[in-house]
């Protein structure tokens, strides 16, 4: 059983190095965003395999915690790009207003 979860991990690790190359190639903002959660997602899931493996509870706790601050960071960037585009549609809605 423990070869498994080894593999597992391995697994994992080889998706999550793609993904940042996948974040050192891309320009865009939203490909980087999506690269940056799947890095947090395959560490989330390398540390609960780990844990699991060597037997160490505090681990879990590790895990979660990245998972809250990787949920935390794809929050910010959804508020910042909502940001970005809340004056344009006020100003757009604004001329509306004026022709009509």
């Amino acid at each position: 059983m423990p070869d498994l979860l080894v593999t597992a991990a391995a697994v994992v690790l080889a998706t999550v190095a793609g993904g940042l190359l996948r974040i050192l190639r891309d320009r865009g903002d939203a490909e980087r965003m999506m690269a940056a959660q799947l890095l947090s997602t395959g560490g989330v899931a390398a540390l609960l395999l780990a844990g699991v493996i060597a037997g160490v509870p505090a681990v879990f706790d590790v895990a979660l915690v990245l998972a809250l601050l990787a949920a935390f960071a794809a929050i910010a960037f959804v508020k910042k790009g909502s940001a970005d585009e809340l004056p344009a549609a006020a100003g757009e809605r604004a001329r509306d207003e004026e022709h009509t």
